[in-house]
């Protein structure tokens, strides 16, 4: 025991620059700064902390209404042959979306991470580009993913500031779903697994939330702090050992939490949150049995109910103001116009808000807004002596930012862009139907983006590799009475 406590202490007195592989630093969430830093933009093996990003786009899938937390996933041969970690799934089985997420939390499971990628994106090469532009998206400038777990490849690389970054948006973008982060443990058919994590209920304020290894990176940890008023995100990258990057991440912790801003948060969230839809009130069944339908002969009528309801229509712009093409259902309009006033002074049923409708065929691939960051902090200090001492008072400051300016270029087919994402999933969903095999091979996706204070979701088809083809989709969209225009970004 005393020589553990012996090993313990020299891992703490080492001056951290004599490791080769560490980096770190501490971000004081509340007001943006950087407490610490340390070699915190030299580049690094992210190793596990991949999977923080598989999370966060799953998340949004989630988000979106694509999937829900019961939402079967297939695992295929090549998911089912990853190396260890893994659950050890087998092909052809199914993993709820529920119990891949607790599994990438605790376990840390290759294998599911490639099912969670192959069931988004269609394959891992397509899924690794949508973390590397959502992490564009962050404002993380010199990270590149390759793969959904981390497994080694030389060219999948992150920095401690863009593992910061990541820590805080995903709590900005999710605080419904960060919460996983926290699980100590996990059981998936009768085995138990607990979480690698192991400052979890042994560190005041520690809620998560993830680690990772392996050979080429050291040991790596991304910690969440809230306590005392107080809220830090830390990181550490490169550990000789588990042991030892605890220590560094207790003693970082210990330092510079008392730092932190204990007011009110001052910087923005670093990605906003999607915008709640509010759901409608049906009828309750006791109102909808009795309500008599007029006589839907008077001409007259017939032509205000149908002009009322192209008012009433939720617009879908594209620069001008399209209207969605569709046949109107006079006698459904009748009925509708009597229910509203059978209804004006009855009492509503509560009910549950509906969910999202699960539109599988539509994939967001979110790219960049043209807007750019503010300054990130860069320079960190030459080299830290043993007992970790403050920032320089001239230190850069870390600013929250919501985007990045660093596109994937291509041309794509824009349709519309909608008050709300469901309605450009919706017209994204109607316009590959009616176009068939026109639109074979390219992805539609949704982007939000901000006009006159209001959000906007773009609702596009990417993957054209020539203007020609961009060109020739949007006519043949045009022929089915959509608008549409080609856009290379």
């Amino acid at each position: 025991m005393a020589g553990l406590a012996l090993g313990l202490t020299a891992a703490l007195s080492a001056p951290a620059f004599a490791n080769s592989k560490y980096s770190g630093i501490v971000v004081d969430v509340k007001s943006g700064r950087t407490l610490y830093s340390y070699k915190a933009d030299t580049k690094r093996y992210p190793a596990s902390l991949t999977k923080i990003m598989t999370l966060y786009v799953l998340f949004e899938e989630l988000e979106a209404g694509r999937m829900s937390l019961q939402t079967p996933l297939k695992v295929s041969a090549h998911a089912a042959s990853r190396p260890p970690s893994k659950l050890g799934l087998r092909k052809g089985s199914t993993i709820r979306v529920k119990d891949a997420i607790m599994a990438l939390v605790t376990k840390s499971a290759n294998d599911v991470a490639v099912v969670v990628a192959e069931n988004v994106s269609g394959s891992v090469p397509a899924f690794a580009k949508r973390m590397t532009r959502t992490a564009r998206q962050i404002g993380m400038k010199r990270t590149n993913f390759h793969n959904p777990s981390g497994l080694p490849n030389s060219k999948q690389i992150t920095t401690a500031r863009d593992m910061a970054l990541l820590g805080r948006a995903i709590q900005d973008r999710f605080p419904k779903y960060y919460k996983y982060f926290g699980t100590r443990s996990y059981t998936y058919k009768g085995r138990r697994y607990g979480n690698h994590n192991r400052l979890l209920g042994r560190v005041k304020g520690v809620d998560g939330i993830k680690t990772g290894y392996i050979r080429a990176s050291g040991f790596n940890l991304v910690t969440n702090v809230k306590t005392g008023g107080r809220h830090i995100v830390a990181v550490v990258m490169g550990g000789r050992s588990g042991a030892s990057r605890n220590a560094q991440m207790k003693k970082l912790i210990g330092q510079y939490l008392p730092k932190a801003t204990r007011g009110k948060r001052t910087v923005p969230a670093l990605v906003a949150r999607a915008p709640a839809v509010a759901a409608p009130k049906p009828l309750a069944y006791a109102e909808l049995r009795n309500v008599p339908v007029p006589d839907i002969k008077p001409q007259a009528q017939l032509i205000q109910l149908a002009q009322a309801s192209k008012a009433d229509q939720a617009e879908i712009v594209t620069g001008s103001i399209i209207p969605v093409p569709q046949k109107p259902d006079l006698k459904a309009m009748l009925r509708q116009k009597a229910l509203q006033v059978a209804s004006l002074n009855a009492p509503r049923a509560p009910v549950a808000a509906p969910r999202a409708p699960a539109v599988r065929s539509v994939k967001t691939q979110t790219i960049r807004v043209t807007a750019k960051p503010d300054a990130v902090a860069a320079a960190a200090p030459a080299a830290m002596a043993p007992d970790l001492p403050d920032a320089p008072a001239n230190a850069s400051v870390t600013v929250a930012a919501n985007n990045a300016a660093d596109p994937v270029p291509g041309w794509q087919v824009q349709i519309a862009a909608a008050e709300s994402e469901h309605a450009a999933i919706a017209m994204l969903k109607k316009a590959k139907g009616a176009l068939g095999s026109g639109l074979r091979g390219y992805d539609p996706y949704t982007e939000p983006v901000e006009s006159g204070g209001t959000t906007l979701y773009r609702a596009r088809f990417i993957g054209f590799e020539t203007k020609t083809a961009a060109w020739n989709a949007c006519s043949s969209l045009k022929r089915k009475r959509f608008n549409c225009y080609a856009v290379y970004q």
